[in-house]
């Protein structure tokens, strides 16, 4: 009787977890952002979150969990239950970054399932007008004459923006001071302010400024010009054609999550990013829709990225927050 009566709830647990799987999703989806409101993380999630909600049927709530590096983010959604009703939107600083400057993130990243990366972009060099500063051969010069006077600000150590200006000043041979905040928006605000007098940031995060005069644009970090930005030169047009720096987003979800659930939320967010208002949102901004052929395809490029990233967070010297 007993074993019959265990086989029966087994039976129906199983088909229980099936059924829920198959309806997934019935309820809302937290998408986690590990930066503050007002940067390019939050606003590519919100972004992509929206579209993503009308393919799903359900709401995306943006939750923001700011903090060391966005390894804090990271770290709980590690940690959340793998059903599918937990994402996160991660950049190179908390997935191939953080791990390398501390070991004791590493274990979080592990306990990630890559899904799919989202977008990609350069990097956008933009100064205070007040600086005088108008090309990059000008904030070299200035920089030069002026060792440690001059502060880069970014959005947390080992973050994108944080390692763009570490290369900056390995490549040029300058020795502007790095001035950490904890997001994009906070940085970028530091510099209009005329608290600090340079950023390499997201684009979404610098762009508006740019486009409205309170920032002056001096180049992106790729090559060559962009087409999402193409008023401002490329790196080789600038004059430091040894540097590159490419920046993208990506989602995840908690190791153990189902294959069907990854599956079926890679299929939802390739819909949603070949919807015209999303990438049009996107390119405003100065970021490309980029999407990964497949989870699998997008493990493959984050191990290539994890050497790149990792090699560079050691090389600059930078420290965990």
């Amino acid at each position: 009787m007993w074993k019959s009566l265990a086989a029966g709830c087994a039976l129906a647990l199983a088909t229980a977890g099936a059924a829920a799987q198959t309806t997934w999703p019935d309820k809302p989806i937290k998408l986690v952002v590990g930066f503050t409101p007002g940067g390019a993380a939050d606003y590519v999630g919100r972004t992509v979150g929206e579209a993503l909600s009308r393919v799903l049927g359900q709401p995306i709530v943006i939750d923001n969990k700011p903090g060391a590096g966005s390894s804090i983010a990271a770290d709980f959604v590690s940690k959340a239950a793998p059903d599918g009703y937990t994402l996160l939107i991660a950049s190179p600083s908390s997935i191939s970054v953080n791990p390398a400057l501390d070991p004791k993130w590493a274990g979080s990243i592990a306990s990630l399932t890559p899904v799919t990366k989202v977008t990609a972009s350069p990097l956008l060099i933009a100064a205070n007008p007040q600086s005088g500063i108008k090309t990059v051969p000008e904030l070299i010069d200035w920089a030069k004459k002026n060792p440690g006077k001059m502060n880069f600000a970014h959005a947390g150590m080992g973050s994108a923006p944080h390692l763009g200006g570490v290369l900056f000043n390995q490549l040029a041979g300058t020795q502007m001071q790095a001035i950490p905040f904890k997001g994009g928006a906070p940085s970028v605000q530091s510099v209009i302010a005329g608290d600090t007098q340079v950023t390499f940031a997201t684009p979404p995060s610098v762009l508006p400024h740019i486009k409205s005069g309170r920032l002056v644009g001096l180049a992106v970090s790729s090559p060559d010009r962009s087409p999402l930005v193409p008023d401002l030169p490329g790196m080789k047009e600038a004059g430091l054609p040894q540097y590159r720096m490419d920046f993208w987003y990506g989602f995840f979800v908690p190791a153990g999550t189902s294959p069907e659930i990854v599956k079926k939320l890679y299929d939802a967010t390739m819909q949603a990013m070949q919807r015209p208002e999303v990438k049009a949102a996107l390119a405003r901004e100065g970021t490309d829709v980029s999407v990964s052929s497949s989870p699998s395809d997008f493990a493959g490029f984050l191990r290539e990225e994890n050497r790149f990233w990792a090699k560079l967070a050691k090389d600059s010297g930078a420290k965990a927050e």
